[in-house]
């Protein structure tokens, strides 16, 4: 990192120090999963000036999450509250509203349905608080300010693009798997999946062997989002590793031995991609399989580093933590973050401030997640 980028980073953790300097937690509201974080800022009487709701402890990535931010909050030695929701929309709303009610400015919320999480944005903003979506876009409302997230069409491209680079010949059997319908990242990762694959199953290099809703749109390039509805109703896997692997077996015995041998697998995370490789690798029919993911989990790290994931789509939630913390702390000084890009949402643009994403495989899992200082070499075993 340069000494001026070190700089700058520093300078927006002192402002938001400063600007936070006044503020302390309430405690945990009651009812809800969460606490707290950060070092003390103030007595406990004091309001909040940010509120982070993230969807579930139940899933790595958002313990990952939580993990990532109360380390960047202690460094900055400040408080903010962070609750989860438990994968409940009505638990979402009752932890904004308790936020609200301890008097933050800036709201943070990865919401658990995307346009059921319009009500509590819309609370949000008549309460005068500006509202940061995180990861996931609330839609159908004029009430967000800001979407900070990664590049999720880049994140399907990159799950795609791999599986097109490991396909020769034609014919290749090709099933797919997306995460939940409430979800609007799951739409934006499939969109960027198939504007790669679809060419290449147009030309036969793969066959698709899981979907007819898929199968009937494979001649289209440009998919509307009632059609990409259409094929996730079919592929979902709700972002749960149960329902992943129920899935993947269920269209193995439904599939031919010839729809198997070297298959070709667009799973959407890593959970499910653990869960759908587990259930490809038992079937006698497989012989090799090629299997996306993303989020770079440590239990996929160490399936990719023994063979049993192909790759993961490496999003730097430290880079997303940041960038959350850099909006807030602009908002909180009512200036504009600095934004590149926008995402409709149904109702507006909303200004998107989006990180990059990384293919991970096992030829560069050192260099991008151990030298990067991610990860730990002793947290794995075997590592290249």
């Amino acid at each position: 990192m340069s000494k001026k980028t070190l700089w700058f980073l520093l300078s927006l953790l002192t402002a938001l120090t400063f600007a936070l300097s006044a503020c302390g937690s309430g405690g945990s509201a009651g009812g809800n999963t969460g606490g707290s974080a950060g070092g003390s800022a103030g007595g406990s009487s004091q309001q909040l000036a940010v509120g982070i709701v993230l969807p579930t402890k139940d899933e790595p990535r958002w313990i990952q999450d939580e993990t990532r931010f109360r380390e960047a909050l202690q460094q900055a030695g400040y408080q903010v509250e962070i609750l989860f929701s438990q994968g409940s929309s009505a638990k979402e709303k009752e932890n904004v509203e308790a936020l609200i009610a301890k008097g933050i400015k800036v709201l943070i919320i990865c919401p658990h349905d995307g346009t059921a999480a319009a009500a509590a944005a819309a609370a949000a903003k008549a309460a005068g608080v500006k509202v940061i979506s995180y990861d996931r876009l609330i839609r159908e409302t004029d009430a967000v300010d800001y979407y900070v997230t990664f590049d999720s069409i880049a994140v399907g491209a990159q799950q795609a693009q791999y599986l097109v680079d490991n396909a020769s010949g034609s014919g290749n059997p090709l099933y797919l798997y997306a995460g939940a319908a409430s979800d609007n990242n799951a739409f934006l990762f499939f969109e960027g999946a198939w504007k790669v694959l679809q060419p290449k199953i147009a030309d036969g290099t793969f066959v698709i062997k899981n979907s007819s809703e898929a199968v009937a749109l494979q001649n289209k390039a440009d998919l509307t989002r009632d059609e990409m509805a259409r094929i996730i109703g079919q592929i979902t896997t709700n972002w749960d590793f149960n329902t992943a692997k129920n899935l993947a077996e269920a269209n193995l015995t439904a599939a031919t031995a010839a729809d198997k041998g070297t298959v070709y697998i667009l799973a959407p995370n890593d959970g499910t991609a653990r869960a759908i490789a587990d259930a490809f690798a038992a079937d006698k029919d497989v012989t090799k399989y090629f299997v996306t993911g993303q989020d770079a989990e440590k239990a996929s790290v160490q399936y990719i580093i023994d063979g049993r994931q192909s790759m993961t789509v490496f999003k730097d939630v430290r880079t997303l933590v940041k960038d959350a913390i850099s909006a807030a702390v602009a908002l909180l000084e009512n200036k504009q973050p600095d934004s590149r890009g926008s995402y409709n949402n149904g109702k507006i643009d909303v200004p998107a401030i989006q990180s990059p994403v990384v293919t991970v495989s096992r030829d560069n899992v050192r260099a991008a997640l151990i030298d990067s200082g991610y990860y730990s070499a002793s947290d794995f075993t075997n590592l290249p």
